[in-house]
């Protein structure tokens, strides 16, 4: 039976707390408890209040340590009594994880350090700023590195418990888990918090707006340079300067994103072989798709199929 204990505070975020405790009591194998510094009551999203133990009374070594997130962070990673408990467990745990904002705990107690992380998206950019010897990679949904693993907010502790119980018992059980719990995607660590065209701020030029729409609409198009001009109304050069400095990519990497992840849809819903999804999503070819996927979600197609197809 492997002990995962999950950290609590106030404030915290009831999803960031149920989404693996479902995961995990569904996988089976799994003894689950809820603690916090001095137990009883806990102050969860919208008042709710969930009975946890006190840490002090978790002893001896624990398998997964999981800490989660919620708007109590900053007060929580202030907290020495809090964070000298998640310090001692995590020295005797085979894992380590953080759920959203829970990351900035870990952070607090000196286990991201020259390490890989990342947190809910509203606090990538300050958790750099505050913690600047850790990787913070902003909007994936997790990361691991080593035997920590962080995640995005809310439903990406899903994902990241998803991922856990992967490891421990298989990708079928995971499936399983995933779909008794209606969750139809068990997405990809590297996989962006958001879609391509929602990623984009928002772009200054009517033209470009125009053009980023109709990509989204059809990803699998041509899309050449002088086609994405002439639907943004403007010359080929000026697209070129205008493009990068208002989306951040050049005009052929985003169109590539664009693609892979109508890509992703086909690889989620369905069996076609490499050759009919490269045709579909605009690649042409299987290893053009393939170099594609290992350059924008660092696994090539067939590994995304495999591991984080729709279950159901």
């Amino acid at each position: 039976m492997r002990e995962v204990v999950v950290v609590g505070y106030d404030d915290v975020a009831l999803m960031d707390v149920a989404g693996p405790v479902e995961v995990f009591e569904g996988a089976g194998g799994y003894r689950v408890r809820l603690a916090t510094v001095g137990g009883g009551p806990m102050r969860a999203t919208a008042g709710l209040r969930v009975l946890a133990e006190d840490l002090a009374d978790v002893d001896g070594p624990v398998d997964t340590l999981l800490v989660v997130g919620g708007f109590g962070f900053e007060a929580a990673a202030t907290d020495e009594v809090l964070i000298g408990h998640v310090r001692r467990l995590a020295a005797g745990a085979r894992r380590v994880a953080g759920v959203c904002t829970g990351a900035w705990l870990l952070a607090a107690a000196g286990l991201l350090d020259g390490g890989r992380a990342t947190t809910h998206w509203a606090f990538c950019a300050k958790l750099a700023r505050l913690h600047p010897t850790v990787e913070v990679v902003p909007n994936a949904i997790f990361v691991r590195h080593g035997r920590i693993t962080t995640s995005a907010g809310v439903t990406a502790g899903i994902d990241l418990s998803l991922a856990l119980v992967a490891d421990d018992h298989g990708q079928d059980v995971a499936r399983e888990i995933a779909r008794w719990m209606v969750v139809f995607l068990q997405r990809p660590g590297g996989q962006s918090q958001f879609s391509v065209r929602s990623s984009v701020p928002t772009v200054r030029s009517e033209g470009l707006r125009v053009l980023l729409d109709a990509i989204a609409a059809d990803p699998t198009a041509a899309w050449t340079v002088a086609d994405m001009a002439h639907r943004a109304a403007m010359s080929t050069r000026h697209l070129a300067r205008v493009f990068p400095r208002q989306v951040g990519l050049p005009p052929a990497q985003y169109v590539e994103r664009a693609r892979v992840e109508f890509a992703t849809g086909l690889l989620d819903s369905g069996d076609e072989a490499l050759d009919v999804v490269a045709r579909r999503s605009g690649f042409g070819s299987p290893e053009t798709l393939r170099r594609a996927f290992q350059r924008v979600i660092g696994v090539s197609p067939g590994g995304y199929r495999s591991r984080f197809r729709t279950t159901g």
